[in-house]
């Protein structure tokens, strides 16, 4: 018997009325070894066949069952061809392909290669539309007449999944006419779960019966406090990041803010820490929240939600009053109203809003006292469009009008108003451009040429108050809002120079004999005449910024004369008087020296450099002062107050600096003395676990306990007391406070969590039991979300709270985790693969090689970054505890760290932290029955890369 081909073979078969057992045996004899039966088509042969008349041939169906049964043909073949059929009139043969399906729709597998699996997943797609097609088909007969709509796109089968969203739209027109309730129900339940698919990955539910989330809280209370100048993008992307991870509702979120900043408000220290808070309130949060809309699907739908979180906020009666008493005014009615202006409240929910509140509000009696006392809320709002004037102002030409120019800057003076208008700069942004410019006119007052006494006098000021604003600035913001960004070939300022080289600071040790110190020995000796034979300082021509590099020279050799009994006492004040006596920075300068002067010193050389230091911060009581002489003295005080505050500590001295009534270091020295700082910091933490949220003063102590013990001390420390930890419910608090305490320094912290104490615990099996469930599972949490928040911003500028610390050299994370290059020719041969390759990953001349290739190596991501590297080494430690033979608590916790992964990711999250997990553990993962399922490994493997689509699709296949 001669066969000419397939289909002639089937219909032979059905002559002749073969069993399907017989039919098989034919076949094969017909057919010698060669090709497969799937490449020569048979499933689509058979049902071509079997399809025929009105309703279907139940003998070649039966040839097609038994190839099934017998793996003579694959499930990718079999779904292939039943989508090709499409005529949906004939009821029978519909029927009789869907118990075709049925037979293995509930064991559907492949153990093939890479590209049988993604043909598998194509097949999928392919019946998924042939079923709603077929649905919408038979809906349509029964309510005819509906139209279609259109849909959007998934990874590697856009046009299918374009068609699938047609039926669906199609489908669920045709359902809400259908009289049959059931069929309805269950239609629709089929419906909802396609709709899922692309959402598998995002969808979350929300934590609704909670209402305190104390990483948001935290946060906003670490920026308030130590923060004010940095970008609001970095702040606005983190809040979301954290809003995304905990799955925080959008009315809640905004809620936590606003209740954060009520708590920054009342609980901050009087004086320019209040200043500071208001501003943050009311000037930098709703600038974020209007960068925060833009992350929101609907402008009006986020109005809603910022109104939802004020009817919330305003049953907050007590925490509101309080905030009112503090401030001295409706705080809750100031914020409604800039939230409106920046129009993330409608004007009829504003109305609303501010009635409530004032029928809830508690009467405030204002005393004597406060009756006249502006409140800072408005002051600060009031401030904002002044900053911009005076900006406008200092951009003209100073030559000009000096005298016009000295008046602003003399109001700026006044009572508060400098702090004022710093802090509203800071909070909108504009403190560096304002440094900037008083920098800029500094510079312009150190020379004078051919001036009158009178012009002499109105040079030395403006050189003055610029000189002790800058300071100011730098004491209260941060020298890095001073710097300027560094070019080559021009010139850098006086005050940067002097700033950075001269000027005490936190952490900054000086060296009282470096050459800047040291300047030319005429300038000093005129310098010293100046001081010790004239009456008072002249004016006229005085190059200021060279008599503020010689002060400190000068006074050395005041000092030797003073201690050798050449000059007497009396000589010793009236030469301090005339440092201070017309302009205070020569006094700041003077100081500035004499503080590291007095570090070298014994605890008997001491004295004499400690009595000229208060005698310099005294004011002088003389009619011949310039202007404005009383509001420079204060600032001087202060700013010699902070520069004298370490050394007089280390050398057990006091200094009365004059008062003004407010602390102005309110966090300084809040460690309490002879206790050890471990102690100090479980204590601490301890405090803040059992009050369930982080305060202004318990951030500062961390943060110099940070500073104090290193950032490796700090979380080794903290993660013990973690593990310590046993009720559940504690443990997820811990977790959400912690976080937000590592935000004091992320980057660094991530770093050592990551790569030093999670290694250390993994590998260590006399540690596993610590890493049991609950602690364990909170590790893990904690683990991804640093992690996640690292990676996500480690390519933007570390903020200048984290500036100062020590950056970890690249050298010792490129030591610590030896990671081999990739050979170029196979790398190459791996970026240009597609989807039609050999089985890549099965190669065994690749083996060696693709234990440890990931995505992130394919997208040629740079691993000389430590925080690269140091993910791409703990990646690695996971995929070898995985595919080990030993169990145990670190196994689980693997586990738990790849759940986290998966649930905090967003969908279509390329280039996430997963992204530098070997592609090996990724058939490691679905054996662990928790992480079997489509959506992990969707949510595992970047779909982005054909590599990655066939990993994906071998391990679905598989499960």
């Amino acid at each position: 018997m001669k066969v000419v081909n397939l289909k002639q073979a089937i219909l032979q078969a059905w002559k002749e009325r073969w069993s399907d057992y017989q039919w098989a045996i034919n076949m094969k004899k017909f057919f010698p070894r060669g090709a497969t039966w799937d490449i020569l088509n048979l499933a689509e042969a058979l049902l071509e066949q079997a399809m025929v008349g009105p309703s279907p041939n139940p003998l070649i169906l039966s040839y097609l069952k038994y190839a099934i049964s017998s793996q003579m043909v694959s499930y990718s073949s079999v779904l292939t061809a039943i989508s090709k059929f499409d005529d949906f009139s004939r009821e029978l043969c519909v029927q009789a392909l869907l118990d075709i399906m049925d037979m293995f729709c509930d064991r559907l597998s492949c153990h093939g290669k890479a590209e049988e699996c993604i043909g598998l997943c194509r097949a999928l797609l392919s019946a998924l539309h042939w079923l709603l097609r077929c649905t919408a088909a038979f809906a349509e007969r029964l309510q005819e007449g509906l139209e279609a709509g259109a849909g959007a796109s998934l990874h590697t089968e856009a046009a299918s999944w374009t068609a699938i969203e047609h039926c669906l739209l199609k489908l669920g027109e045709i359902l809400a006419n259908l009289s049959n309730p059931q069929l309805r129900s269950q239609a629709e339940q089929c419906g909802t779960l396609i709709r899922s698919i692309p959402t598998m990955l995002s969808v979350r539910s929300e934590q609704l019966h909670k209402t305190g989330f104390p990483t948001i809280h935290a946060l906003i209370l670490l920026e308030g406090t130590m923060n004010l100048t940095g970008e609001m993008q970095p702040l606005v992307e983190q809040l979301m990041m954290v809003k995304r991870m905990q799955h925080i509702p959008t009315p809640l979120f905004v809620l936590e803010i606003w209740k954060a900043c009520f708590v920054g408000l009342i609980e901050s220290p009087e004086g320019t820490q209040e200043l500071k808070w208001t501003a943050f309130t009311y000037l930098k949060i709703p600038q974020v929240l209007v960068k925060l809309k833009k992350y929101f699907h609907g402008e009006k739908d986020f109005t809603e939600d910022v109104n939802s979180a004020f009817e919330y906020l305003l049953k907050l009666t007590p925490l509101l009053d309080k905030a009112d008493q503090r401030c001295n005014c409706d705080c809750t009615n100031f914020l409604l109203q800039e939230c409106n202006k920046q129009g993330l409240l409608s004007e009829v929910n504003f109305a609303i809003l501010v009635g409530k509140r004032t029928s809830d509000r508690e009467p405030q009696l204002k005393s004597s006292e406060n009756a006249n006392i502006q409140p800072n809320p408005g002051l600060i709002l009031r401030a904002e469009p002044t900053v911009t004037n005076i900006l406008k102002t200092m951009d003209a030409d100073h030559s000009k009008s000096p005298e016009g120019l000295l008046g602003v800057l003399g109001h700026m003076l006044s009572g508060k108003s400098l702090d004022l208008l710093l802090a509203a700069a800071a909070a909108t942004g504009k403190l560096k451009s304002f440094a900037r410019k008083f920098i800029n006119l500094n510079e312009f007052t150190t020379h004078g040429s051919g001036e009158s006494t009178k012009t002499a006098s109105v040079r030395a000021l403006l050189f003055d108050i610029s000189f002790l604003m800058l300071c100011h600035v730098a004491q209260t913001y941060g020298s890095e809002v001073i710097l300027s960004e560094a070019s080559s070939g021009e010139e850098v300022p006086f005050f940067e120079t002097w700033m950075q080289t001269c000027m005490p600071e936190e952490g900054k040790i000086l060296n009282p004999d470096h050459p800047c110190f040291r300047p030319d020995s005429t300038k000093v000796e005129s310098l010293v005449a100046l001081l010790n034979n004239s009456s008072e300082m002249k004016l006229v021509q005085m190059k200021w910024h060279e008599a503020c590099l010689s002060i400190s020279a000068a006074i050395l050799e005041i000092l030797n004369a003073w201690e050798n009994g050449v000059l007497a006492f009396e000589s010793i004040q009236k030469i301090t008087d005339n440092i201070k006596g017309k302009v205070c920075s020569l006094a700041v300068c003077a100081v500035a020296w004499l503080v590291a002067h007095v570090r070298m010193l014994g605890l008997d050389e001491r004295e004499k450099s400690l009595q000229m230091i208060r005698q310099l911060a005294g004011p002088l009581y003389s009619e011949n002062t310039l202007q404005f002489y009383n509001e420079r003295v204060v600032i001087m005080n202060s700013i010699l107050e902070h520069m004298c505050a370490d050394v007089l500590q280390q050398t057990a001295t006091q200094i009365k600096f004059p008062s003004t009534g407010v602390d102005t270091m309110p966090y300084w020295n809040l460690l309490p003395p002879k206790r050890p700082i471990k102690e100090v910091l479980t204590d601490i933490f301890a405090k803040v676990l059992e009050k369930g949220w982080v305060d202004s003063r318990s951030i500062h102590i961390l943060d110099t306990l940070l500073h104090m013990g290193g950032v490796y001390w700090f979380c080794n420390n903290l993660i013990k007391e973690l593990l310590k930890e046993t009720r559940k419910e504690h443990t997820l608090r811990a977790v959400q406070l912690l976080y937000s305490i590592f935000c004091l320094d992320m980057q660094q912290v991530t770093l050592v969590l990551l790569g030093h104490i999670l290694p250390g615990l993994l590998t260590d099996s006399s540690k596993w039991q610590s890493l049991m469930d609950p602690p364990g599972t909170a590790l893990a949490k904690l683990a991804v979300w640093c992690a996640l928040s690292s990676y996500s911003s480690h390519k933007g500028q570390a903020s200048s709270r984290q500036k100062k610390r020590h950056r970890e050299d690249i050298e010792d994370y490129i030591s610590l985790f030896p990671v081999e290059d990739m050979q170029p020719s196979k790398l190459m041969r791996l970026l240009s693969s597609n989807e039609d390759d050999a089985n890549i990953l099965s190669s065994p001349t690749d083996r060696s090689m693709n234990s440890s290739l990931s995505a992130s190596q394919l997208h040629t991501v740079n691993m000389r970054d430590p925080l690269n590297r140091v993910l791409a080494n703990l990646f690695l430690l996971i995929s070898s505890i995985l595919g080990s033979r030993t169990a145990g608590p670190h196994t689980q916790f693997v586990q738990w760290f790849m759940e986290e992964c998966v649930d905090c990711l967003e969908q279509d999250s390329r280039g996430s932290i997963l992204q530098f997990m070997p592609f090996t553990t990724v058939s490691e993962l679905v054996k662990v029955s928790a992480m079997s399922s489509p959506k992990v490994v969707l949510a595992i493997t970047d779909l982005s890369l054909p590599l990655g689509r066939q990993v994906a699709a071998k391990a679905i296949a598989a499960l």
